[in-house]
């Protein structure tokens, strides 16, 4: 009896090692990206290969866009050809000073991948079967299921239908189900989001001075905007977001791009949109900011 209870937790051991060792995704530990991440500029980063995200036509003195006057490059060749004239329509908007109606300006929901061109802030909440994503403008929220699987029929939404998993180091997060109208776009450009969008991030940590670096350079054709981060110059590490959107029904091919956060010692601000008289918003034209003409309590 005491030879085979000796067995037994022998067996259950070299169970557990092969199944680790057949998947080296289930010995890595869970990476850690709890903290308060952000960046000083908006729009997203080239990646190191395929073609580039939309650009501002519109440059300050120095060369970099002005980050307040988004008029996009309807030129890119990623576009179709009805993709470009609808960047090409808002671009002249922007620059003759009238704003277009895009989610930040709407004060709606913020889709993806919209959410990561505009969004300086940004938390995460790892917990067990879910991830909460947290972002400082106007106090946006993404639910992510860890492990899932995608419904067979996705009912669209604002910010679509979010799964995920670790592979290694990197959480990979994939969302199908995005909600398309007049508002549902890509950038700050008015880039149209269209249907059968599929959005994939890959996020994983870098090392802090490869992160500072990254954010630096971008800077140069971002812009910064001013006193919208205050990195935590002590802290070791970065956080890169590697993102690709599919979006056949406006792009020739899948786009690749890149966000790079620091960890911030910037308290988290709370930001009001619809109820806020002074935000501005009141120039984009239809469809109108939400309001509630009687109170639901």
């Amino acid at each position: 009896m005491r030879a085979l209870c000796g067995k037994v937790p022998y067996a259950a051991a070299a169970a557990v090692l092969a199944a680790v060792f057949a998947d080296p995704a289930a010995a890595a530990e869970t990476p850690d990206f709890s903290g308060f991440w952000g960046r000083g500029t908006f729009d997203f980063e080239a990646a190191n290969s395929g073609p580039g995200p939309i650009r501002n036509l519109i440059r300050l003195p120095s060369g970099s866009s002005d980050p307040t006057r988004p008029a996009g490059d309807y030129n890119n060749p990623i576009l179709k050809p009805e993709a470009a004239a609808i960047v090409k329509q808002r671009a002249e908007r922007a620059i003759a000073g009238v704003t277009f109606p895009d989610p930040s300006t709407r004060c709606a929901p913020y889709n993806p991948p919209f959410v990561f061109a505009m969004q300086l802030g940004m938390r995460f909440l790892q917990q067990g079967d879910e991830i909460t994503i947290l972002y400082n403008q106007d106090d946006q929220v993404r639910r992510v299921r860890l492990n899932g699987r995608h419904p067979d029929h996705v009912t669209p939404s604002w910010k679509g239908d979010s799964i995920a998993h670790y592979e290694g180091d990197a959480l990979v997060i994939d969302t199908v189900g995005i909600k398309t109208d007049a508002q549902s776009v890509v950038d700050r450009y008015g880039t149209p989001l269209g249907e059968g969008a599929h959005v994939i991030e890959h996020y994983r940590l870098i090392d802090a001075a490869v992160a500072k670096k990254a954010q630096a350079e971008y800077e140069k054709e971002g812009g910064r905007l001013g006193g919208a981060m205050t990195p935590d110059e002590n802290y070791p590490r970065g956080l890169l977001l590697e993102l690709t959107i599919e979006n056949p029904a406006y792009f020739k091919q899948p786009l690749p791009v890149v966000v790079t956060y620091r960890r911030t010692i910037l308290p988290w601000q709370e930001q009001v949109c619809a109820e806020n008289p002074n935000n501005g918003y009141a120039a984009a034209t239809s469809p109108p900011i939400p309001k509630a003409d009687q109170p639901d309590f």
